[in-house]
């Protein structure tokens, strides 16, 4: 399929009536949306051959559901470090922001050092992305050993007060993925949670102990990566 060809399908498949759900439903505000599932954007996807020229044309077209299709045929090896500070800055809500950093961005080389620069952002959204790629890199990369997970505890620990409801939901995310990667990081995150929950802040509190409910809970599931270590 051809750019065009693939922004004809868009908007044969748009229904304005999506665009103001998600608002209301998800608190999904974008600019230029068509109002197209997930779904169906993921059905689409897989008659697209991976073609990053294709998907950088379609992120260029400034609609939204494109640059969201960009995020599912760019290959995450292409990426580049100038390319990935172009897409962050355009981030405008949760959705976007998550389809790029699970699918693209936690799979690239990059990935921990843009961790280490967005989780430092002021911006709401390029401050979730970098909490969003921890939350995803700790299921992508299965080989690396406990040490690389563990450097993501004090930039949990740093911003665990910030209140914006995207940003603390993706520090919690990042918490909760770190422990669910194998039962030595669950300790050590279910330790840094309890330490949360006696914070003397509402928003460290909320963190910690909605982590503690996940990883405490019965029907938590643990990997085990690196298999090398945990997998006998």
């Amino acid at each position: 399929m051809t750019t065009k060809e693939i922004i004809d399908t868009l908007k044969k498949q748009s229904d304005p009536k999506n665009v103001l759900f998600k608002e209301a439903k998800f608190g999904i505000v974008s600019n230029n949306a068509l109002g197209i599932y997930h779904k169906d954007l993921k059905e689409l996807a897989k008659r697209i051959p991976k073609n990053d020229e294709i998907a950088i044309e379609l992120f260029e077209s400034d609609i939204y559901e494109a640059r969201l299709l960009c995020s599912k045929i760019f290959d995450p090896k292409n990426l580049t470090k100038s390319l990935m500070e172009k897409w962050v800055k355009t981030f405008e809500n949760w959705e976007i922001c998550d389809f790029f950093c699970m699918g693209l961005f936690a799979k690239s080389k990059y990935a921990i050092p843009k961790i280490i620069q967005w989780t430092k952002r002021q911006n709401e959204f390029e401050k979730r992305a970098g909490f969003t790629i921890i939350a995803a890199y700790c299921m992508s990369d299965k080989e690396s050993p406990n040490e690389t997970f563990e450097q993501f505890f004090p930039i949990i620990e740093r911003e665990c007060t910030d209140e914006r409801i995207y940003v603390r939901k993706a520090v919690n995310w990042a918490l909760r993925n770190v422990g669910k990667r194998n039962v030595d990081l669950k300790s050590k995150s279910i330790s840094k949670a309890e330490e949360f929950s006696r914070m003397n802040n509402k928003t460290a509190k909320w963190i910690g102990n909605n982590a503690l409910k996940e990883l405490c809970g019965a029907k938590v599931r643990i990997s085990d990566y690196p298999r090398s270590i945990y997998r006998k």
